[in-house]
């Protein structure tokens, strides 16, 4: 799941790997993140590997030295393959966080996700309306329009939910908000996937009701009110999100 949106969308259904490569990084990496694979163990060997998923080494290894770029993964020499401390995963990896979606609630890493969202967002918001253009504010508009029309489709709500999200850290142009996409998503779709085990249409009138006054504060110029429009979708991500805990 590297593409904005993707793992929202897979919500509707588990995503088919597009080659063996990806497979084989998908399980194994999924794996790490739930605990099937137990941080400070060591994988099966090559051989179990091979014939777990039905792949050649060469497929194998390269999926595998895809999972140490990640910090998933550490080799050592007479050793093996083992799972390394979570203080090494990438977490800024969209794919990395993409499998988190499916693991057991942390808190720990739910509240890290929330707090990272809280020190950044809020101030692009902020950014945005100090200095927002006719065409930023189209599309963000554009998006408000999607959540609207989409009241009775939760994953393209959803989706529209996050493109106006990704619009805004766009527009602050800050690198490092823009390194936020994939916590963007993830938070969105933990919230969407609590969503979908419980409905409760209320909770979208009320969620596209603060994202329009979102746009509104950006709109106007409102920097103060931007920021605090921000912190209260954010925390609504959170307390839905927190159902599935």
């Amino acid at each position: 799941m590297s593409e904005p949106g993707s793992l929202l969308r897979s919500l509707s259904g588990r995503s088919t790997a597009r080659n063996y490569h990806s497979h084989v990084i998908n399980e194994i990496g999924a794996g790490v993140i739930s605990g099937r694979y137990p941080i400070g163990t060591t994988l099966p060997n090559d051989a179990e590997l091979m014939e777990e998923f039905e792949v050649s080494r060469t497929v194998l290894r390269e999926a595998l030295k895809t999972l140490e770029a990640k910090g998933l993964l550490e080799a050592r020499p007479k050793v093996g393959t083992k799972v390394a401390k979570k203080s090494r995963w990438s977490l800024y990896d969209p794919q990395v966080l993409a499998w988190h979606l499916e693991a057991p609630v942390d808190a720990e890493f739910l509240s890290g996700l929330h707090e990272v969202r809280r020190s950044l967002e809020p101030q692009a918001a902020a950014e945005v309306a100090r200095r927002r253009t006719a065409d930023q504010i189209r599309l963000m508009l554009y998006w408000i329009h999607q959540m609207e029309t989409s009241l009775g489709s939760l994953q393209n709500f959803a989706l529209a939910d996050f493109e106006l999200h990704r619009i805004i850290a766009d527009s602050a142009h800050n690198p490092f908000v823009r390194a936020l996409y994939g916590v963007i998503e993830l938070a969105h779709a933990l919230a969407y996937k609590a969503l979908m085990a419980a409905p409760d249409p209320c909770l979208l009138d009320a969620l596209l009701e603060k994202h329009r006054l979102l746009v509104n504060r950006i709109e106007y110029g409102d920097e103060a009110g931007a920021r605090a429009a921000m912190l209260e979708t954010i925390e609504h991500d959170r307390k839905v999100a927190q159902r599935s805990g």
